[in-house]
């Protein structure tokens, strides 16, 4: 009886094959450097995605983008106050502290140079990624 279950099983595992490549979407990461939507190329204002803490970094005059590039993450550069963050299944949230929260919905674009921000309408742009 055992061998019969399994003879019948077995055509309709290969039945729910079609044979056609599953082609997945690139799985892009917010982790990294961003700089605020129409702000670049001398973008003013800079957010540092790193292990769920989110930094914020401000350039107020000279060679923004060689600052930027200098910057770690926690290299006391930052605003005193960081923001902690989750990523999953291309959901930012982000902890803006006194039971404020941004939860927006994220989508990539330019090979991962842009991310769009549904709520509240705006991109980031990943710093050096020529997406503006």
């Amino acid at each position: 009886m055992k061998k019969l279950i399994l003879l019948l099983f077995i055509p309709l595992f290969f039945a729910c094959s079609d044979g056609e490549e599953i082609i997945s979407e690139p799985n892009y990461s917010i982790e990294g450097k961003w700089l605020i939507e129409g702000t670049v190329p001398e973008g003013n204002t800079m957010y540092l995605y790193e292990d769920g803490v989110r930094y914020t970094y401000y350039c107020i005059e000279g060679d923004c983008n060689a600052l930027y590039n200098s910057y770690e993450a926690n290299d006391g550069n930052h605003l005193p106050t960081t923001n902690p963050y989750t990523f999953e299944d291309n959901i930012l949230t982000v902890d803006l502290h006194f039971g404020n929260e941004l939860i927006t919905p994220v989508t990539f674009e330019c090979d991962g140079g842009e991310a769009y921000f549904e709520m509240p309408e705006y991109s980031l742009y990943r710093l050096n990624s020529n997406c503006q």
